[in-house]
């Protein structure tokens, strides 16, 4: 029996008003000790999250509907949606079948790992300065797409690109395929399934990205269980979380053209990245948590 089995959600008779249903959601998302990083940091803001998104509001107005009151058919929507993400432990994004990303929404379920990356962040700026003709990009290849949220950004930011967006499991680039349709760039995105660079012979471009699987193996046996529920294969690599990197540094300068860029999402691995490629001149760039997160490497400096 875990925790959240003793969780109570049969006395809710007395819940009548959005704000009622809020503060229920807190109290028992607390109780329950629900791990968060998929969208929110805490239970309040998961919760209003939710909430809103079962009954149709609007995502960023939360004070107008406070006090209003829910219909049955409402309670029971927002009481099945808050049992679940405390009895599975699932995260939010697989309830409502999205997620957020630079400011882009995405279609998600557990066929792909809920959007998240610094890399996202960087594109909107079309990578300024490290990019300094924009227009100049016109091939791009985006590694491990996983659901296209990558792909599809830089497909916004670089509009002349074609955007090759390539991962190894198919049930991703179906999910990647959605997304790329609903933005309608199915003529500029192609969806390729291929394991790194194996399905990529004779192609070149003049920008890589890659949010990789770096986990490692410490860690991703100490996952919690929200992070358990996504695709194993696109969390873990190797003892180090570096297996995945290491084969994309050994390849990706056979693919990139002269003077072409590869950046590259590794999380907290910086100082052991650092420590096996001592000669590598590495570009850390700078997001919103920091400049241990994603590296660039211009063409010339990648081996051969």
């Amino acid at each position: 029996m875990t925790g959240s089995d003793n969780i109570g959600f049969d006395d809710t008779e007395s819940l009548i008003t959005l704000r009622d249903w809020l503060r229920f959601a807190v109290s028992r998302f607390n109780e329950s000790k629900l791990f968060f990083g998929h969208g929110s940091d805490n239970a309040f803001d998961e919760a209003v999250y939710l909430i809103l998104h079962t009954l149709h509001l609007p995502l960023d107005r939360l004070d107008p509907f406070l006090d209003a009151s829910l219909t049955h058919a409402e309670a029971e929507q927002v009481k099945t949606v808050i049992e679940r993400r405390v009895r599975e432990r699932i995260p939010a994004a697989y309830l409502t079948h999205e997620a957020w990303l630079a400011g882009s929404r995405f279609y998600v379920d557990e066929r792909v790992i809920v959007p998240r990356s610094f890399i996202a962040e960087l594109l909107p700026e079309q990578l300024s300065p490290w990019v300094e003709t924009p227009e100049n990009v016109s091939r791009a290849l985006d590694l491990c797409t996983g659901s296209g949220c990558l792909a599809i950004l830089a497909a916004l930011a670089f509009p002349d690109a074609h955007i090759d967006a390539v991962d190894l499991s198919r049930d991703a680039l179906d999910v990647a395929a959605r997304n790329v349709a609903d933005y309608g760039l199915q003529d500029r995105i192609e969806l390729i399934e291929s394991d790194l660079f194996k399905a990529l012979s004779g192609r070149s471009y003049d920008l890589i990205i890659s949010n990789p699987p770096y986990v490692n193996a410490e860690s991703v046996a100490a996952l919690p269980a929200e992070y358990q529920a996504e695709p194993a294969l696109a969390l873990g690599s190797g003892i180090d979380g570096l297996d995945a990197t290491r084969l994309i540094l050994a390849q990706a300068q056979s693919h990139l053209n002269p003077g072409g860029l590869l950046v590259v999402e590794i999380g907290h691995n910086r100082d052991v990245l650092e420590a096996a490629y001592p000669t590598l001149p590495f570009t850390w760039l700078e997001t919103e948590s920091g400049d241990q997160f994603v590296f660039m490497l211009r063409q010339e400096d990648l081996p051969g």
